[in-house]
């Protein structure tokens, strides 16, 4: 589950982690007040006004309807916040990683400025937490290149990224921090801060139970503080039971209608840019399936897996939630009777076909496993434009007709 900068920030400081404060606005008026109380705080016209979408490269990304805004801005009056905010909010923003389609932009960050003048030069750096499949571990991700670019660093020049592996189920360990604030190139007190900061930063990732937690950038200021001015955080869905109160930061608005309607049904699903609608019973089995489709001469248009129990409901939700794709030539429905006896699922496809109505795009089950010649008979013998096999060929070869 994905959560905005601000939400972010906020888990952040139960961990005792320094970040850039701010308070998040929805509309003109919250935004003019939140900068005047912001200025009047830190006692600098400067505040910096973020737009908060489920997706990075905001600062250099522009909005549709005013190309020359920015997601990212400095007001450095009451006049100028007003006149960002009217331009950003309900415009659609677009960046790297929205696609031209962009994002609607519902909620505004109102941040303290922290480019303010000291002592010591400001830097700017990268970190981020995740896990690292292929050792079994969390890693750190880490580099002295902060900022917008941090792509670009990584192609370019990787020997400029670190890394820091930790063992699942233990803590961070005190040199490792200081070796991540060593190779940041940082000294004194602003070392000092790093430290605490990183490993303080671990204990929120492993007890948020977070699949990949990102710091862009991570900022030195010029006192030597170190603090979190941007914040990308995703919490791993299947732990999500172990923090109730969470779920209720879940921004529906910034999901896709379709996959959030599948989620409220149970079913997995991802919206693809294919042509063949697929459902089936198991991720695996999916993953084949949409293998199949391809070597057939057509294109997913989805994954979706209804589960091990599939039954009349499922099945009529996933129907329908494909049908939602106007893109979809055929269907092709790929069940495995294991747990559940595919008679019991070809009724349920005869029933959801009832209940639906006309469908005007081809569609063909196969089932295998438990009681698949019955339901091939069932399927075969209901009147309705189903096509059934029973062999993965035979699939193949139906598709193929379909979307030719």
């Amino acid at each position: 589950m994905n959560l905005h900068e601000y939400q972010a920030k906020e888990l952040l400081k139960r961990y005792n982690v320094p970040v850039q404060n701010g308070v998040a606005c929805t509309t003109v008026e919250e935004v003019v007040t939140a900068y005047n109380e912001t200025a009047a705080r830190t006692g600098s016209k400067f505040v910096v006004i973020k737009a908060q979408i489920h997706a990075g490269g905001r600062g250099k990304g522009t909005f549709i309807e005013v190309p020359e805004q920015h997601g990212v801005q400095v007001a450095k009056s009451e006049d100028h916040a007003r006149t960002i905010a009217t331009n950003m909010l309900g415009n659609t923003l677009v960046t790297l990683q929205t696609g031209a389609a962009g994002k609607k932009v519902n909620k505004l960050f109102v941040a303290e400025d922290a480019y303010y003048e000291g002592p010591s030069p400001i830097k700017e750096f990268y970190l981020s937490i995740l896990l690292d499949r292929a050792t079994k571990k969390f890693v750190f991700m880490y580099s002295t290149e902060g900022g917008v670019n941090i792509e670009d660093v990584a192609h370019n020049t990787p020997e400029k990224i670190f890394k820091e592996w930790v063992q699942p189920g233990a803590s961070l360990q005190p040199y490792q921090a200081r070796k991540i604030a060593f190779n940041l190139g940082l000294s004194g007190e602003a070392f000092k801060s790093c430290v605490k900061f990183v490993t303080n930063l671990y204990n929120a990732y492993s007890g948020l139970d977070c699949a990949m937690l990102e710091i862009n950038p991570l900022f030195k200021t010029t006192d030597d503080k170190i603090l979190a001015v941007d914040c990308k955080m995703n919490l791993e869905d299947n732990a999500l039971i172990r923090h109730k109160e969470l779920e209720d930061l879940r921004d529906k608005s910034e999901e896709d209608p379709t996959e959030v309607e599948a989620s409220e049904s149970n079913l997995n699903y991802v919206k693809l840019d294919g042509n063949v609608g697929c459902m089936v019973n198991g991720a695996g089995l999916a993953m084949a399936t949409m293998d199949m489709i391809k070597l057939s001469g057509g294109e997913p248009a989805n994954f979706l897996d209804v589960g091990g129990g599939a039954n009349a409901q499922t099945v009529e939700a996933g129907f329908r939630i494909i049908l939602k794709d106007p893109n979809v030539k055929a269907i092709l429905i790929n069940i495995f009777g294991g747990i559940v006896r595919c008679d019991r699922v070809a009724q349920g496809v005869v029933d959801a076909y009832n209940a639906i109505g006309e469908i005007n795009v081809p569609v063909i089950v196969r089932l295998q496993g438990t009681n698949a010649e019955q339901a091939k008979e069932l399927i075969e013998k209901s009147g309705l434009k189903v096509q059934s096999a029973i062999l993965l060929s035979e699939a193949a070869a139906l598709v193929n007709k379909a979307v030719a």
